[in-house]
This record gives C-alpha cells, structure tokens and sequence, in this order.
C-alpha cells in the first residue's frame, strides 16, 4: 500500500494579511497530481486541516475541493482533527464521508478503533487517528488515568493503539498532531503554543510499536526516526520557514518489513525572501532583482529608520510583507549618558542634541538640524526673558 503523509494545511490561514486561499487550492491540486501519479492508496493528513476553529465557507470550498480531487484520483483520506480545528465542524457527517472514503477521526475515545483499508497485494492497514488531545478536555473520558500534560495523554493513546494492532495481522499507521522530542524536528513561527507555558513534548519513544507514525504540528519536514516523521506544511506561513522544502512523504508498507519512505516535492507558489541591508542597498543592489516576484522581509539596518520604507521598497518588490528595522551600529552606552545628562545643568541645545542621538542609535543631529535647534532654543530664552 502507498500511503502519502501530509499535514497542517491550514486552510484559511492569512499570511502578512494576505489570503493564500488560491495559493494553496495551487498546491493541493498538485497534492492531487501526486496521487494519480504514484497510484498512491491513502492520504493521510495529520492535523490542523483548517486554520480556525471557525472556518469560512471559503475554506470549506479550498477543502473540499481537494477532498474531490484526491477521491477522484484514486485514493482514499485519513483525517484527524488538530489543535486549530474544530472536532465538531470537521467531524461533521463524518460517518457519511467514510462511505465516500473519507475517514475523518476527530473523536478523542475513537483513537484505538482502526480503520481498516485493504490496498494492493493483499495488504491490508490498520489506520489509527489520534486527534488533538487537550488533557484539560479529555480527563472526564479516563478518570482513573493521570492525564495532565500531551506526554500523559498520548503515552494513554499510544498503549491503547499497541494493544489493538498486537491483535491484528495488519500493517499500523498512526495519526497524530503533538510536539515530539527526539531527532531534527526544526519549528517556525508559524506553529502556536500547545499549552499555556509554552510546547507540551511528546517523547519520541510513545511511538513506538507502529509501522510508521505520520505527524503534524511542525511546518517543516522532519525525520524523527525512520518510522516517525513529520511532513510539515504544503504551503510557507511565515518567513522562518523561507528555504524550507513543501512536500509530503510517500509511504510503502508491503506485507512484512520495514516501510519504504520517499520525499515528494511540492510546488512553491511564490518563495519567500528575507533580505538584510539599509534601505538605498535594498532599493539599488542589482543582484536583488530575483526576488522581486517573491514575498520579501526587509531587515533594515539604518541607523535611523527611513521615512515611508514599506512604500519605497514596494515600488521595486510588489510583494513586500513585512518591514524590520535592526540598526547596525547600536549605542549601547548611550541610554547611561543621556540619563546623566538630563540630571546635570545641560544647554538647552545639547540636551536636544543628546535626545537626537539616544533615538537615533548613536546619530546626532545634522548640522542643518543643529542650526534650527540653536534658533528654537534661542527664541524660547528670548520668549522668556521678555515675560
């Protein structure tokens, strides 16, 4: 059987403001080429289907677009419902879609019942969903289990999902959106907090006993263990991800053995730049102009911020999203100084002329500037002379 392991779609999500409904229906087609191409058998999405628990008929229709095309394809879905989903919305009528083929598991109590696939030479797997389990929501369902962090509960899933396939004679996949410590797993800052104080690790070693564990929750691909691996997002939501393969892993189980995995690569719709220099080296280096079509992150190094920067480098990169400003010679004395200034009997103009400084990153006033603050300070002492 091939299986093709996908995650975190998050349908509906915004990036810098922007919709990447359009982007992603782009490469959840592609998803659909892959399918027919490599007769693959089942596609198993990990989580995080949509981006809000309260998705738009918009997202609805980029969904089920893809559910339509992977069906027509050949294959069937196996679905589990991740920590920005709603169990309820996804779930529902989901009794109907596995008549359809389309087998969406967001019930936290379904996670040791399989469902079963027959695939080609007789193979046939075992596919367990484990949706998104919040210890705080499921400890009713288990009161006599110590169920308070994702490591207790998933520790609690996995030994109930060993316990059933130790009773089948069919190949195992397991589906699950958590955290988990162990091998190259790299985040982003795409990815939100699972619990209030930050990630809730799942240990690599819950996994263990499956033929192959298919997980979400991490945007970039990861191999925790030949058996254990994350397939990140099909589509870049954030500029930490910028380089960052989009694909998803093709899985071969045949009757016996280990399973045979293999990278397949997604298109990018528009890559992502982050680009770092003051504002003139962004706006005139020639050797810029490849990423002129790409999302940009401009990091700006000018000791002063610019004046209308987004507007200016929007005009060379249409796609500009978003706009740092990182001074490259940062005065860090400069804050001590000022203070001791302001206590003592300063002039007037060097007291102004310090404040310029302090805000400017070490950049004092020009002379231009110095001139209009000499006339101001001049005028207010010739003000108050006068009373």
């Amino acid at each position: 059987m091939r299986v093709l392991h996908t995650s975190d779609w998050h349908v509906g999500r915004t990036f810098h403001g922007h919709s990447t409904l359009d982007a992603l229906g782009t490469v959840l087609d592609a998803l659909v080429d892959v399918v027919r191409e490599r007769e693959v058998d089942v596609v198993a999405v990990a989580g995080d289907v949509f981006d809000s628990a309260t998705p738009s008929a918009d997202a609805f229709r980029v969904l089920g677009a893809a559910l339509r095309g992977i069906r027509s394809a050949g294959a069937e879905l196996v679905i589990t419902s991740g920590n920005h989903d709603s169990p309820a919305r996804l779930g529902f009528q989901s009794e109907f879609a596995a008549f359809g083929g389309v087998h969406i598991i967001t019930q936290p109590a379904a996670h040791a019942t399989p469902v079963t696939i027959a695939g080609r030479d007789g193979v046939s797997v075992d596919f367990y969903g484990i949706p998104y389990l919040e210890p705080a929501l499921i400890r009713h369902l288990w009161p006599d289990e110590t169920l308070r962090t994702q490591a207790d509960a998933l520790r609690f899933a996995m030994g109930n999902v060993r316990a059933a396939a130790q009773e089948s004679d069919h190949r195992s996949v397991v589906l699950s959106h958590c955290f988990a410590a162990g091998g190259a797993a790299e985040s982003s800052d795409a990815e939100r907090d699972l619990s209030a104080g930050g990630l809730d690790v799942v240990p690599l070693s819950a996994f263990d006993g499956v033929d192959y564990a298919a997980l979400g929750h991490i945007h970039g691909r990861a191999t925790l263990a030949d058996h254990v691996r994350y397939s990140g997002a099909p589509l870049h939501y954030s500029f930490s991800e910028a380089g960052k393969p989009r694909g998803a892993w093709l899985v071969e189980l045949s009757a016996s053995g280990s399973a045979v995995v293999e990278w397949v690569g997604l298109p990018v719709p528009r890559a992502l730049a982050v680009l770092t220099g003051t504002l003139d080296e962004l706006l005139a280096d020639p050797a810029l102009e490849r990423h002129e079509d790409e999302w940009v992150s401009a990091v700006l190094t000018d000791n002063t911020r610019p004046l209308d920067a987004m507007r200016k480098l929007q005009r060379r990169f249409p796609h500009c999203a978003n706009l740092v400003h990182r001074p490259a010679n940062v005065a860090v004395d400069e804050a001590a100084g000022y203070r001791e200034r302001v206590r003592k009997d300063v002039p007037d103009a060097e007291l102004i002329g310090s404040f310029l400084s302090f805000v400017r990153n070490g950049e004092g006033p020009s002379a231009a500037e110095a001139e209009l603050i000499a006339e101001l300070v001049d005028e207010r002492t010739r003000a108050g002379a006068a009373r």
